[in-house]
C-alpha cells in the first residue's frame, strides 16, 4: 500500500505549532524535527527546518522555510469529537489568539484551519429520514462552535 502523508509549510515557528498540535490531539506525537545544514532555495544553511509527526492517526510532515502560500480553506484538519467537552476544550484552545468561524470552523494563530465537529453531527446529517437530517444541517448552520444538544434536539423536531 502506498503511503500518503499530509504536509504543511510554516513560515516561521513550526516547532511551537506542532508542540501544540501534538499535545491538543490525543495519540499524536513529534518524530523528528531536522534542520537543513546546506542552503536551499528557501534560504542559507541553517534556516530551514524539516519535521515529521503524528495527529491521531494520520501522519504528517512540516517546513518551516519562509513565506510561501498562507494556509487557507482548501485544506483544514478536522477532528471528530466523542462528546461537548472535548469540543470545547479544542475549540477554546485552538481560538486563542486565532478566529473563529461558522458551523464549527476556527483558525488558529499559526493560519491553518480545523474544523472541530461532534462525531454525533455526522451520525444525524446521514438519517435516513430527510426531514431529520434537513432540521439537523439548519441548526448546524447557526451555530459557529457546534455544540450538540441542539443538534439532538433539532433531530428530535
Amino acid at each position: 500500500m502506498m503511503k500518503v502523508t499530509q504536509h504543511l509549510w510554516f513560515e516561521k515557528d513550526m516547532e511551537e505549532a506542532l508542540r501544540f498540535y501534538t499535545g491538543l490531539v490525543s495519540g499524536s506525537a513529534i518524530e523528528s524535527i531536522t534542520t537543513i545544514p546546506a542552503e536551499t532555495p528557501s534560504g542559507p544553511a541553517g534556516s530551514v527546518k524539516i519535521a515529521s509527526f503524528t495527529l491521531g492517526d494520520q501522519r504528517y510532515m512540516a517546513i518551516e522555510a519562509g513565506p510561501l502560500d498562507p494556509f487557507n480553506h482548501s485544506f483544514s484538519i478536522m477532528v471528530e469529537c466523542d462528546d461537548q467537552a472535548e469540543i470545547d476544550r479544542l475549540w477554546s484552545a485552538l481560538e486563542k489568539g486565532g478566529t473563529v468561524e461558522q458551523c464549527g470552523w476556527v483558525r488558529d494563530r499559526w493560519g491553518l484551519c480545523w474544523q472541530i465537529a461532534p462525531k454525533r453531527l455526522g451520525e444525524l446529517m446521514s438519517d435516513p429520514d430527510p426531514a431529520v437530517a434537513k432540521r439537523v444541517t439548519e441548526q448546524m448552520l447557526k451555530m459557529v462552535k457546534l455544540d450538540i444538544a441542539p443538534l439532538e434536539a433539532a433531530a428530535r423536531g
